[in-house]
């Protein structure tokens, strides 16, 4: 989502933005293998690949080759995944961006429509442990408009590898934590999978982060090199307006913590249990200072309640 993006240092390419190039070149022969270009070098999973340019005219449909089959689940929508990837235009020998290099693996809930359509379409059903090569045509890409590096009406390759999958359940489930300080917002404690009422007090708002379960599993403490699945709801405090919310757009978020530069919120989630429900207050100087954020006024005292989901 677009909020929570901005929190992050760096969106990848497939969140918005064409992440720095890969100054290594592919080869230029046109070798193929079942209609897609051929893997010239690192074949195996967990290999940096290189590959060939396009043969001819790119198919007009997405096409996913199964490079080598996994024995893992089959991805479903909703799972959070993480994956290796190298992305190269049909027509060229120069990727345009990969994971490999920076040693990071791409965290995304699939069918959440962080990435672009052939991804969510095209990793569907293929097993953990697999590497798949996807062909994706340019209305499931970036279209007639291009992104950064990559041209209008590009077919776009790309090469997976499917590292794992966590299933993600529809909301946090614990035991209910009494909520007895009069001074702090009220968070609901229905396990729907709807967004929880957040009721916020007419007093100040206090000064320093507030991180508290309203709901407590016994999931895995988070640690701050984790990424994290969650569902919120976030208000500003004056006014109790709400500013986003994930509930609304119909998806799950997943990023990972060592990347978001709101320091609250990552605070706020570091040594919580995965499984939780977690009301965040947190102050001006723990969100966004003195500087406006679209809705947000300068010096907002913001108010979070997360599901923190699950964690890939």
């Amino acid at each position: 989502m677009r909020r929570i993006a901005g929190l992050l240092v760096a969106p990848l390419l497939l969140l918005s933005a064409v992440a720095c190039g890969s100054d290594d070149k592919a080869s230029d022969s046109a070798s193929s293998k079942n209609g897609v270009p051929a893997i010239t070098a690192g074949a195996k999973f967990g290999e940096k690949p290189t590959l060939s340019k396009g043969e001819g005219a790119p198919p007009k449909e997405l096409k996913t080759e199964v490079i080598s089959e996994g024995d893992g689940a089959k991805l479903k929508n909703g799972d959070a995944i993480q994956v290796n990837y190298l992305g190269q235009a049909w027509d060229s020998t120069k990727p345009f961006d990969n994971s490999f290099d920076r040693k990071t693996p791409f965290d995304l809930t699939l069918g959440a429509g962080m990435v672009i359509q052939g991804w969510d379409k095209g990793l569907v059903g293929q097993k953990v442990g697999s590497r798949v090569e996807l062909v994706i045509p340019p209305d499931l890409g970036y279209g007639e408009q291009g992104q950064g590096d990559i041209k209008p009406n590009a077919t776009l390759v790309f090469v997976v590898d499917i590292l794992k999958a966590t299933q993600v359940p529809s909301s946090a489930k614990g035991s209910t934590v009494a909520q007895d300080d009069i001074d702090l917002p009220k968070v609901g404690t229905k396990t729907d999978g709807k967004a929880p009422t957040v009721t916020i007090p007419k007093s100040d708002p206090p000064k320093k982060l507030v991180s508290n379960y309203v709901l407590e599993s016994d999931g895995p403490v988070i640690k701050d090199s984790d990424s994290v699945v969650v569902n919120y709801v976030g208000l500003i405090w004056k006014g109790a307006k709400k500013f986003d919310s994930t509930y609304e757009q119909g998806k799950t978020q997943t990023f990972p913590l060592s990347q978001v530069t709101l320091k609250g919120l990552k605070n706020g989630l570091v040594g919580k249990k995965v499984g939780s429900r977690v009301l965040l207050v947190i102050p001006p100087d723990q969100a966004f200072g003195d500087q406006a954020q679209q809705t947000i006024p300068k010096n907002s005292t913001l108010v979070f309640a997360v599901d923190v989901l699950a964690k890939v």
